[in-house]
């Protein structure tokens, strides 16, 4: 690895610390982290199995929900093995390409999950607001040109990210990073040059993926909230309402995380850094643990199949 002026050149390896401040007890804190990873697997499967096999479940909303836990086993499987290999092995160091591969498909993953999350918002809206016309509207052709739009979306705009790392910055004031993944900000931060154009598009990919469905999401709920409230019978309002709820818990679980953690990440610079890192952590792998579980209590068809799944016919 060239070394020139306390700076290293086109460094080949990187080394992740895990949680700074907390390495004494690393062992410990990967606890926690293994089961809900066993968890998010498990549920997450077993919700992608449930809603392929049972023919009652091959409606729109279930189809974007199986995209969804597909999405969070994606997103678990890319952070959870390497966080574990460095509390428990000790394996600290990643090749500098695998580190980029590892952010680029973090944050492919993030991309997707917010875009699934507006593609189950639309679908409660045309299912509450436009009910005759929901199957014309969200036919099949639609539902894989949604979810097509959804993965080329994320992984057109993410690629930029390692990219502009991988060409722009070539010094680097350290290897070591402390965080326990690759994360975009966590890898600038390291260079010694002007990192401007990465920081800046950093904040556009904020904007124009969370931030744009955020919107939308609020738009569609506010939608559904005026024709709900404008429904003559109390049972049918609580009926429409109750199809939302499982899903608005979830956007509200993906998004609260979301934006405390950038928000502490960008200015909070009094608060402690295994504070930020533990918040990160558990912004990536607390939704894929609930999402099966929330929508599991909440859907009736994937209760009763679970059920049927574990017990044996007498």
């Amino acid at each position: 690895m060239p070394h020139t002026n306390d700076t290293f050149f086109k460094p080949s390896i990187f080394t992740l610390i895990g949680v700074p401040g907390l390495e004494f007890m690393q062992h410990w804190i990967g606890i926690p982290f293994f089961i809900s990873f066993i968890l998010a697997m498990i549920g997450n499967s077993l919700l992608i199995t449930i809603i392929r096999t049972e023919r009652s479940l091959h409606e729109p909303m279930y189809i974007f929900l199986a995209v969804l836990a597909a999405t969070d086993l994606g997103l678990t499987l890319c952070i959870t093995p390497k966080m574990l290999a460095i509390f428990w092995l000790q394996s600290r160091e990643i090749c500098f390409d695998s580190c980029l591969i590892q952010m680029y498909f973090t944050h492919t993953f993030q991309c997707m999950e917010s875009g699934i999350l507006l593609a189950m918002a639309f679908d409660r809206y045309v299912a509450i607001c436009e009910p005759l016309r929901h199957s014309a509207i969200l036919t099949k052709k639609a539902l894989i040109s949604i979810i097509l739009v959804v993965i080329i979306r994320a992984s057109v705009i993410i690629i930029m990210c390692p990219l502009l790392i991988k060409l722009r910055l070539k010094h680097f004031r350290t290897t070591v990073i402390s965080h326990s993944y690759c994360e975009h900000m966590a890898v600038v931060k390291l260079a010694s040059e002007n990192v401007r154009a990465n920081k800046a598009y950093g904040l556009f990919v904020a904007f124009s993926v969370l931030g744009f469905d955020v919107v939308f999401i609020f738009l569609s709920y506010a939608f559904i909230f005026h024709a709900v409230f404008k429904l003559p019978q109390k049972e049918a309002r609580f009926k429409a309402f109750n199809t939302c709820t499982a899903h608005i818990f979830v956007f509200l679980q993906f998004y609260i995380l979301t934006f405390f953690t950038s928000f502490i990440h960008r200015f909070g610079f009094n608060v402690a850094p295994y504070v930020h890192i533990l918040l990160s952590n558990l912004y990536l792998l607390v939704p894929p643990l609930l999402n099966p579980i929330v929508y599991g209590v909440k859907t009736k068809q994937i209760q009763k199949r679970v059920i049927k799944m574990f017990t044996t016919k007498s």
